[in-house]
């Protein structure tokens, strides 16, 4: 009898950690892929940067403070602005609405567009608003020549990242995996060839950035037009499409909000570190410590962006109890990824200097902040993590109905 009720005891349980462990392989297939992707993606920034270092100290300096200021005025705006696609279109394939998410997708395409046109003006100026708040005129003037030749990335981007939300929302992840490494093991070449071969410099690694969104964009642009797997999701009415801008515009600037706050306290330090006594080293090392910052972000927000889209398919399904478990899910994996990267960084804390520059006094002044760079990315690990939580909250009100 006490052996009936020990078992009846552990069967709720057994079912609890087997549906853990079904929604930890829907996250990972989601999550995973995604790491890849957004890695690489990333990786084209950090492969440009780490080429123009080696050009000189003052390249570096240059291009880390246009990396900057673009990155403040310009890449975390479509950034935050494509998330919002995450909730919207997740949402709509929990509901089966599936018409909904390509009149989404078209138009967030159409807003983020119409929103590069100012960002690119304001980029031609660079040099003057840098010299305005003190920055050293020969860093403006080679943050200027990097940010002019980057403007042509904007627009691929932008198409890029809406994309990337319409197939992650249906769990469409390995188009984007395989395009994203073509990508990034042909923009090696590409950037070295323009930086070292054809004598562009700076410029050259600013132009490798666009042709490798362009491509990327081209390549997914491609599969979606002609994928089945998309037929039924492609938006079929301009009416729809019209009408979902104003819905897109209210859902992006929360959005914006959230994101862009955090990646500004990062670049306001780099562009900071440019008042400093010698600039050229302060700005080069802080901005090698916040790239690898950044690029290790975008594993906890792979994983924050699974979550986002398996909680906002259960929520648009009706099913408030699986999106909790994915939550939990999702945030076990992350905590168990971020204390091995911060392992791994620490330990190669003395030769990470060497991938950015060969000046020692570079290399010992990464080896000293890297302890504190493994604390920063700890924190910014459990917040894009749960941002993506937070993002499910404030757009719960708004959960479509199924059709």
């Amino acid at each position: 009898m006490e052996e009936g009720l020990l078992l009846t005891a552990e069967q709720p349980r057994r079912r609890w950690g087997v549906v853990m462990a079904e929604e930890v392989k829907r996250s990972c297939y989601i999550a995973l892929p995604m790491v890849v992707v957004m890695v690489s993606q990333n990786l084209l920034r950090v492969v440009s940067m780490s080429m123009v270092g080696h050009l000189g100290e003052l390249e570096l300096a240059g291009t880390a403070v246009a990396t900057s200021l673009t990155n403040v005025t310009g890449f975390s705006l479509l950034f935050g602005m494509a998330s919002a696609l995450e909730t919207l279109c997740g949402q709509a394939y929990g509901a089966q609405q599936y018409h909904k998410i390509g009149a989404y997708t078209y138009g967030a395409m159409i807003s983020l567009i119409l929103t590069c046109f100012p960002i690119s003006i304001l980029w031609v100026y660079v040099d003057k608003l840098l010299v305005l708040v003190g920055q050293d005129p020969l860093i403006s003037a080679q943050a200027r020549k990097f940010s002019v030749w980057l403007i042509p990335a904007l627009f691929p981007y932008a198409i890029l990242q809406l994309i990337m939300r319409y197939l992650l929302s249906q769990s469409l992840i390995f188009p984007m995996l395989w395009s994203s490494v073509v990508v990034l093991v042909l923009h090696a070449p590409i950037c070295w060839a323009l930086v070292f071969k054809l004598g562009f410099g700076t410029p050259g690694a600013a132009l490798a950035i666009g042709i490798s969104y362009t491509l990327n964009a081209i390549l997914l642009g491609v599969y979606l037009y002609r994928s089945k797997a998309c037929e039924k999701t492609r938006a079929t009415c301009l009416g729809d499409v019209v009408s979902s801008i104003k819905e897109f515009i209210r859902f992006a600037i929360p959005s914006v909000i959230m994101i862009c706050l955090e990646w500004w306290s990062y670049e306001i330090v780099v562009l900071l570190s440019g008042l400093l006594p010698n600039p050229q080293l302060e700005t080069s090392v802080l901005s090698i410590c916040l790239t690898v910052g950044a690029l290790h972000y975008y594993i906890p927000y792979s994983f924050g962006a699974a979550a986002s889209t398996r909680v906002s398919n259960e929520l648009g399904a009706r099913n408030p109890e699986s999106a909790k478990t994915a939550i939990l899910a999702i945030t076990g994996l992350g905590a168990v990824e971020v204390i091995i990267a911060i392992t791994v960084l620490y330990c190669s804390r003395s030769i990470l200097g060497y991938a950015f520059g060969n000046e020692q006094e570079l290399v010992d002044y990464v080896k000293d902040i890297t302890l504190f760079l493994c604390f920063t990315i700890f924190a910014d690990a459990i917040q894009a993590i749960l941002s993506a939580k937070a993002r499910e909250r404030i757009f719960v009100g708004v959960i479509p109905d199924k059709e």
